[in-house]
């Protein structure tokens, strides 16, 4: 009986001890994030998951990329984190315009996406902005964590600014 009970317990602290390596980002709304980047002393860079509810390479990488210890800790460090519904209905204010849901198709679309995406609606994409909320970059499609963190350090670390990707990335 005590062995049992040592193996049951043994079993729920790694259980735990699994479930504290996850790391729960605070996704900030895009007034949440806007509001940071004019308050802050030292604002920081925005990043903004850009995703639909349908899409499920979107769950798949806010599982297995962005819950990753190492991308969550350097995520939050160094960007403030948005997630943003390309199919929101609510009207978004950026660079004095306001963004609103446009019905199209079978789900319609956010103005905000499609100006951040390019026009490319394709999910997931992430972009980047600069600390004055200027585009630096979309990325569009899945991205598992290695090449991810290249992406993120990229941009957090002003990299950009000194190198192109081809001379960064090694290609």
């Amino acid at each position: 009986m005590r062995k049992t009970f040592t193996q049951i317990s043994l079993f729920f602290l790694l259980l735990v001890g699994l479930q504290t390596n996850a790391q729960d980002i605070k996704w900030l709304s895009w007034d949440e994030a806007v509001k940071l980047s004019q308050t802050d002393a030292k604002p920081k860079k925005m990043f903004i998951d850009v995703y639909t509810d349908w899409c499920g390479w979107c769950k798949k990488m806010d599982k297995d990329t962005f819950q990753h210890p190492d991308v969550s800790k350097y995520m939050q460090a160094n960007f403030y984190m948005v997630k943003l519904d390309a199919e929101g209905k609510d009207p978004i204010e950026y660079k004095g315009k306001t963004f609103k849901f446009v019905p199209s198709g079978r789900n319609g679309y956010h103005e905000l996406a499609a100006a951040l995406l390019q026009g490319q609606l394709s999910y997931p994409t992430v972009v980047f902005l600069d600390e004055e909320m200027n585009m630096l970059s979309p990325v569009p499609g899945y991205q598992k964590v290695e090449p991810f963190m290249q992406i993120a350090k990229y941009f957090g670390e002003n990299i950009y600014k000194d190198k192109d990707w081809q001379s960064y990335a090694g290609k």
